[in-house]
């Protein structure tokens, strides 16, 4: 009594080619999903590696916008090994940082497609390709002076100025101050003295 009856006179042309449309994208984006993630595994083997160290040689994954990398070129990586989660970002080898790409094609591109060990092992197998540090770095300054390390510009970042363990958030000094009033001769009025 429940049961729904098919009748195939009842069917439009227009639904038949809509549902038949709806069938083809989904297709095509399991496809897609499938290719990426067949990129994923080529490019971790010896000819994807080398093939992808031959864009990273003409900088086609494009170049660190960090001033003090001066244009070093990036490697593709994924924040996730699970498609549909992130887009694609790209590593410097020098500074460590991960960036936007700035291409918005390449900006468009799942993460997983590159996976998040690519540029890792593309760089233990090329180790030559490892550029040294940056020698300089960026220092805050408001009027020629540098910011201190214990001022609340540095409050929710770490990588503020070398900060030593007794002067986090302010404690060391205000325990420097306790320590050098508590060291002074408290002086005694002498009309309490006998």
């Amino acid at each position: 009594e429940n049961t729904i009856q098919y009748n195939p006179c009842c069917i439009s042309e227009s639904s038949f080619y809509e549902s038949k449309q709806e069938q083809q994208e989904i297709v095509e984006s399991a496809a897609e999903m499938l290719y990426g993630l067949i990129h994923a595994r080529y490019i971790v083997t010896n000819r994807g590696m080398h093939a992808m160290y031959e864009k990273y040689r003409t900088s086609s994954f494009g170049r660190c916008p960090n001033v003090f990398c001066q244009g070093q070129p990036v490697l593709p990586v994924g924040l996730s090994d699970l498609p549909r989660n992130y887009t694609v970002n790209v590593f410097c080898p020098r500074c460590h940082g991960l960036f936007f790409p700035k291409s918005t094609r390449q900006a468009n591109i799942d993460g997983a497609y590159f996976g998040t060990t690519f540029p890792h092992l593309c760089l233990m197998t090329h180790p030559e390709m490892i550029p040294a540090k940056p020698t300089q770095q960026y220092i805050p300054r408001v009027y020629g002076f540098k910011i201190h390390s214990s001022s609340l510009y540095y409050i929710n970042h770490e990588e503020g100025p070398q900060r030593s363990n007794n002067s986090n958030n302010n404690g060391g000094q205000i325990e420097a101050a306790s320590s050098r009033n508590s060291s002074r001769k408290k002086r005694v009025p002498s009309s309490s003295r006998k």
